[in-house]
């Protein structure tokens, strides 16, 4: 085989953009997750943001001013009724999210969701309902999926590098301070609902449908939360093909240096591994870093491209790019709803097994 530079492989890995950046998007819900990565996202795309609705009036007017929002919505009708208005991106807690969804859906206004769907199932199924009964496009913020890494594994494997797809893994240790988000503390299900979740869904992004889950899930000695803060998820994706994510939030190292957020894909022909910047240096974050072997490519060589961009904020710019695209070619998004099903599938199944104890197939989840 000849010598195959880095250079010579030019991935696809950063988010595609819509042609009309011009759609009018309207925010309800101005909190942490809007100010740090939503908003800095849509800014770096050049997306149009013509309003914000919050509860919070003063809320609303701070995040207003600090990105130049004209619009302040002091009700949600007042943004529902705005013509300027064709997508919402909703950022609420999930227990009134879907009740927000309804309401947007029937004025005829496409919805970018956050995950996860729905406390339920049947929650969740109201919302990917709701995409048909109003004839809209209904996309979920599972966002990870657009991480440059993520996004860059993806495109290696769409080309075959990887062969048949065996096994993937996805290893997370660093320390979460819960407390800045105190209604996370109060819940029962916390860190598979709220962040596992990606890693679930970034986990059959890559290696296709699950048929089944294992789990295992604990706290930590004195931990504050009610919910679980350790999670240990074994997926089955059929035949040979499997999956584990593990995900421990209480690293008691006295520095960052020992926190690690990694990721390892393997195939018949090759390997990829890399790491989810964003939990290096947290808050701050670093480039995502891939490496990957492939000997459709060569017989003896790593390659390790370098990637522009980490999860927060730049795959945000992902997930709205692809509601948009899909409203400009009137199909479904790669992120729809009905797509989301799978994954919330998925987080209850593991809920589920966790408790039971066994196996739980994801065709359990139907209610």
């Amino acid at each position: 085989m000849k010598n195959i530079t880095t250079n010579d492989l030019i991935l696809d890995y950063k988010p595609l953009l819509p042609k009309n950046k011009a759609m009018g998007i309207a925010i309800v819900g101005a909190g942490q997750i809007i100010q740090s990565a939503h908003l800095p996202a849509y800014k770096l795309a050049g997306f149009n943001v013509v309003g914000i609705y919050d509860q919070s009036l003063e809320t609303s007017k701070t995040v207003a001013k600090a990105f130049n929002i004209s619009k302040i919505y002091q009700h949600l009708d007042d943004l529902l009724n705005d013509p300027e208005v064709e997508v919402v991106d909703i950022a609420l807690p999930v227990d009134f999210q879907s009740d927000v969804v309804l309401k947007v859906a029937a004025k005829g206004k496409h919805i970018l969701c956050q995950k996860p769907m729905g406390s339920n199932y049947s929650d969740a199924k109201k919302i990917a309902d709701a995409a048909k009964q109003f004839n809209v496009k209904i996309a979920i913020n599972q966002q990870m999926r657009w991480s440059p890494a993520i996004q860059a594994t993806k495109s290696i494997i769409d080309r075959n590098w990887l062969g048949d797809l065996v096994q993937s893994s996805i290893q997370v240790n660093v320390q979460t301070d819960w407390s800045n988000w105190q209604w996370l503390t109060k819940i029962e299900k916390l860190e598979m609902m709220y962040h596992s979740i990606h890693y679930m869904d970034a986990s059959r992004y890559l290696m296709g449908k699950p048929d089944s889950v294992f789990a295992d899930i604990s706290r930590f000695p004195g931990e504050s939360t009610v919910g679980e803060t350790r999670s240990l998820i074994h997926i089955n994706f059929g035949g040979d093909k499997k999956g584990l994510i593990h995900d421990c939030h209480h690293n008691i190292s006295p520095s960052q240096d020992d926190w690690f957020a990694t990721f390892r894909v393997e195939g018949t022909k090759g390997i990829v591994k890399g790491t989810n910047g964003s939990l290096y240096n947290y808050p701050v974050g670093r480039e995502d870093t891939i490496e990957f072997y492939s000997s459709v490519l060569s017989d003896n060589q790593w390659f390790k491209p370098t990637l522009e961009g980490r999860w927060f904020p730049h795959a945000f710019m992902g997930t709205m790019g692809e509601l948009m695209i899909a409203i400009e070619e009137d199909r479904q998004p790669s992120n729809s709803a009905e797509d989301g099903l799978l994954t919330i599938q998925m987080v209850f199944a593991a809920y589920k097994s966790a408790k039971e104890g066994r196996v739980v197939y994801l065709e359990e989840i139907n209610s």
